[in-house]
C-alpha cells in the first residue's frame, strides 16, 4: 500500500505553516515534507512532528537566494563554499528532525557558462554532500525538474539523473522521481518506473496532476494505475503530495480535495 507524505509548502495554505502539521495529521497523513525548514528553529519543528505523530521524510538543502530567483547552488561555479555551508546546515536540521533525505537542488545554469565546468561543479558538489551525509545515514536526492516550470534548470530528465548517479558513484545518492515533472518532460511514466525502480536508485516519488499541478485525480495521469504499479514492484518508500489544491488558499481547500487519498489510507 503506498504511503503518502503531505507537502506542507504547497498544501494547507489556508493556515500558517507551523499549523499545517496538525492539519495534515487530522487528514490521516503520517508523514510530511516541505521545501525548506530554515525559517524555524529545528527544535520547534521537531516538537510539531512529535506532537502529531508525523515523520519528516524530505526537505531541500539551502537553494541560494530563493526570493531573487535562485533555485539551487550545486551546479554554480564559484559558489562552492556557500554550497558546503548549506549542506552543513541541512544535515544539522536533518539530524534534529530525524529526516533521512535531503534534496540538493541543481540550480539554473548561468548564462554563458561553460557546460563542462557546470557539469564538473555539480558532480563535485554532490559528491561532497553525499560524503558529509553518509555517516548520518542520510540520502542525497537529485530531482529532474521540467523546463516549463523552471527554465534553465540543470537537471531535467530521468536518464540524465541516473547517468549522474553512476558518475558520482556514491551509494547514498538517489533520484527523487517527481512524476509531474517527468510527465511534462518525457512521459511514458509506467515504463520509466519499471526501468528505474528495480535499480535501487530511486529514493522518493512525488505526485501532482498534470498539467495544472492540482490534485492527482485531476488531469491527464491515471494515478490509480501508477500506485498499483508501485505496489506491484514492491516500492515501500514515501510518495510526496507536492501539488497546489485547485481551490487555492480557500478555507479547507486541501482537505476538501483529498477524496483521491481516502481509498489509500
Amino acid at each position: 500500500m503506498p504511503r503518502f507524505a503531505a507537502n506542507l509548502s504547497m498544501l494547507y495554505n489556508d493556515v500558517d505553516f507551523i499549523d499545517r502539521f496538525a492539519a495534515a495529521a487530522r487528514d490521516g497523513f503520517k508523514a510530511v515534507e516541505y521545501l525548506f525548514p530554515y525559517a524555524y528553529p529545528a527544535h520547534e519543528l521537531a516538537a510539531r512532528l512529535q506532537a502529531h505523530g508525523l515523520q519528516q521524510v524530505l526537505f531541500n538543502a539551502p537553494p541560494g537566494d530563493w526570493d531573487a530567483g535562485e533555485r539551487g547552488l550545486a551546479s554554480l561555479p564559484g559558489r562552492e563554499a556557500e554550497f558546503r555551508n548549506g549542506i552543513t546546515k541541512a544535515i544539522e536540521y536533518a539530524h534534529a528532525l530525524q529526516c533521512p533525505r535531503i534534496h540538493v537542488m541543481a540550480g539554473l545554469v548561468p548564462q554563458g557558462a561553460d557546460a563542462a565546468t557546470v557539469h564538473a561543479t555539480y558532480v563535485a558538489n554532490v559528491r561532497y554532500a553525499a560524503d558529509q551525509a553518509a555517516p548520518h545515514g542520510i540520502h542525497i536526492l537529485l530531482e529532474p525538474i521540467n523546463g516549463r516550470d523552471m527554465p534553465g534548470f540543470f537537471l531535467s530528465r530521468q536518464d540524465q539523473a541516473h547517468a549522474l548517479i553512476a558518475e558520482i558513484g556514491a551509494a547514498n545518492v538517489k533520484v527523487q522521481m517527481d512524476l509531474y515533472h517527468a510527465q511534462i518532460v518525457e512521459g511514458d511514466l509506467a515504463m520509466k518506473i519499471r526501468q528505474y525502480l528495480p535499480t535501487g536508485n530511486v529514493g522518493h516519488f512525488q505526485i501532482a496532476g498534470v498539467p495544472e499541478r492540482h490534485e492527482p485525480d485531476v488531469g491527464e495521469l491515471n494515478y490509480t494505475y501508477i500506485f498499483k504499479l508501485l505496489d506491484s514492484l514492491g516500492y515501500g518508500g514515501w510518495i510526496g503530495c507536492e501539488y497546489r489544491p485547485a481551490r487555492g488558499a480557500a478555507a479547507h481547500a486541501t482537505s476538501g480535495g483529498l477524496g483521491w487519498l481516502k481509498p489509500w489510507l
